[in-house]
């Protein structure tokens, strides 16, 4: 079953599939609160059902070749993820921008990053109407590695351009390009140190710059394909309740943090 509704419907309409024996497919974020998806979850356990959450970005070929050149080690240990996803609409009445526009990033994140966030910070502003409708949302990873949202319903240009910097190199990827999506920058910074605090230099390493290949697949398509085979065959997708969950935990303490005026919270 696919639960392709407005969020508030997603953990009443998911509990009752399961509830009648039915695997489920259903739309980000997967719930509008932890306690609801934990509850499906344990649910979907209990009946051996499988649950997964509509996370098509995962699906694409631009992601799929980010992923790989990040296990390979092409771009070395992460420095930081740097999105921008902002656009002139489309106004929610139900959530706000934070729920609406970050989930694609977070689902991208809690892909390609093997570690965890272990705190987040959000801020932002409501200026049409009671939801926010512009959000930054940082994310503080172990080992110095950060990650930064820019969420925004209020800007006159679309704008779908990701940052990602690692010690060996650096990628962009403009979701919005027709050919060229992934650019991979081999430049890079390394500080060498003498004797005294005087002689540490700061070196910069600038090489070529390549477009890797990005296969052109609808994503939507695969994506579904996946989910039967996991029904088929018994197989725990990748982006199941649980990974869904992780993303509605940030999206909560994300939104917490937003109406504490950028409290940092614990994840």
């Amino acid at each position: 079953m696919a639960v392709v509704t407005p969020i508030w419907t997603h953990y009443e309409l998911t509990k009752a599939a399961l509830q009648n024996g039915k695997h489920v497919f259903v739309e980000k974020p997967f719930t509008c609160t932890v306690a609801e998806g934990e509850e499906l979850i344990e649910l979907a356990e209990r009946k051996n059902l499988k649950i997964m959450v509509d996370h098509t970005f995962l699906f694409t070929g631009a992601v799929k070749r980010i992923h790989q050149l990040i296990e390979d080690g092409t771009t070395g240990d992460l420095y930081y993820y740097d999105s921008t996803r902002v656009n002139l609409g489309l106004f929610q009445h139900e959530a706000n921008v934070i729920w609406d526009l970050a989930p694609h990033d977070l689902s991208i994140m809690d892909y390609l990053i093997a570690a965890r966030p272990e705190a987040v910070v959000a801020t932002g502003e409501a200026h049409v109407n009671n939801l926010a409708d512009i959000a930054f949302i940082t994310l503080f990873y172990p080992g110095k590695m950060i990650g930064h949202i820019n969420v925004n319903w209020l800007s006159p240009v679309k704008v779908r351009t990701t940052l990602i910097g690692g010690e060996k190199r650096m990628l962009v990827w403009n979701d919005l390009e027709a050919d060229e999506k992934i650019k991979v920058y081999d430049k890079g910074v390394q500080m060498t140190s003498g004797e005294a605090v005087y002689q540490q230099l700061v070196s910069y390493r600038t090489g070529d710059m390549w477009a890797p290949k990005v296969e052109q697949i609808e994503a939507l398509k695969v994506e579904a394909t996946y989910f039967v085979d996991c029904v088929l065959n018994d197989k725990t997708p990748f982006n199941d309740g649980i990974a869904g969950l992780r993303v509605v935990r940030t999206l909560e303490a994300a939104d917490k943090s937003l109406q504490q005026k950028g409290r940092i919270i614990a994840l």
